[in-house]
């Protein structure tokens, strides 16, 4: 038996690894596609609060501060949990409402976005939307 490592050696090692590791990411992948669809909810996409909050969230930006999934900025909470972790989408508009008119000095905080009762219903049917979605245990523990 030879121990020298040669450039034929070499050349299996590689191309069995690649073909390796092909039919796990493929394994894989047929394995998210086959799961996804169990979890999906896609009849809440049909309520119109729930898109007129989507588009409240884009318009906003709210993700240019906040998380939501793991997604977006990191300089406020994450919010794919808000309705959990605070109880309600009385307590998620109550929230909203609360923030001061002006910025507290030498302290990040969220503006006051001035909301009307509807868009405040949008954005917390929105919320809660994202709430419910099963996420694989994600994130981690309710802080977010």
């Amino acid at each position: 038996m030879s121990s020298s490592f040669t450039t034929a050696t070499a050349r299996n090692m590689f191309y069995g690894g690649t073909l390796f590791f092909l039919l796990v990411f493929l394994a894989l992948t047929y394995q998210t596609e086959r799961s996804i669809p169990q979890r999906d909810r896609h009849e809440m996409l049909a309520d119109p609060k729930v898109v007129a909050g989507k588009k409240l969230w884009e318009t906003n930006n709210c993700i240019g501060c906040h998380t939501l999934l793991g997604e977006g900025a990191y300089f406020a909470p994450e919010l794919g949990n808000v309705v959990k972790r605070l109880g309600s989408e009385e307590a998620v508009k109550a929230f909203i409402q609360s923030r001061p008119k002006e910025g507290i000095p030498g302290r990040r905080s969220m503006p006051q976005f001035n909301f009307t009762d509807q868009q405040l219903d949008e954005i917390a049917a929105f919320l809660n939307y994202v709430s419910q979605i099963d996420t694989a245990q994600w994130p981690p523990n309710i802080q977010g």
